[in-house]
């Protein structure tokens, strides 16, 4: 995953540069031209690990760390939510093995409770996330028209944090999604 070009790995960037690697490689074809092809793929294969880079996050308890250094705390309903709908589990498993009816609807309930609990804290920091790189992406390019670099690196900063924590709440959606199609599937076979 080395990413010698840039040191803030870009989605869009990632994009462009597979885009153009692809044309490369066409025209390469095209031509019978074997250092195009070669070239083309190369630039695609360094497209993916930008991509690649862009996309990595480390998730901790409560946190989400980015391949840029930057380190976001998650909002607390998704950890106070998450807590809930364990104990709602518990509950619930425990209302079964003992035959009551109204502690398993009790574990239920904080279940359901706690799954929009943390619905609600994944949709602020992904909203929030989006919010700071926008203002980020942008106050840094108005920073450098002006030549302030103090602000590029602040507006670079809110930038990645931003990112960070977009992609925090994007990590934890689509493991809750793969989670449920695997639950889905067993349900069904």
């Amino acid at each position: 995953m080395s990413n010698t070009n840039n040191e803030n790995p870009s989605t869009l960037k990632s994009y462009i540069d597979s885009a153009a690697g692809r044309v490369q490689n066409a025209f390469g074809n095209i031509t019978g031209n074997t250092d195009h092809q070669a070239e083309g793929a190369a630039k695609q294969q360094r497209a993916q690990e930008e991509y690649d880079a862009s996309h990595a996050t480390a998730k901790l308890p409560g946190y989400t760390a980015s391949t840029a250094g930057a380190v976001t705390k998650d909002d607390p309903n998704r950890t106070t939510g998450s807590w809930n709908q364990t104990v709602g589990s518990a509950k619930e498993a425990l209302g079964g093995l003992v035959g009551s009816e109204s502690l398993k609807e009790t574990g239920r309930q904080q279940n359901r409770e706690g799954q929009e609990q943390e619905a609600r804290g994944q949709v602020n920091d992904f909203a929030s996330g989006v919010a700071d790189r926008t203002k980020g992406t942008l106050g840094n390019a108005a920073a450098g028209l002006t030549g302030d670099r103090a602000k590029q690196e602040e507006y670079q900063r809110r930038h990645d944090e931003g990112k960070t924590k977009q992609r925090g709440a994007e990590h934890d959606i689509q493991k809750q999604a793969e989670a449920e199609r695997e639950t889905s599937s067993n349900n069904t076979e």
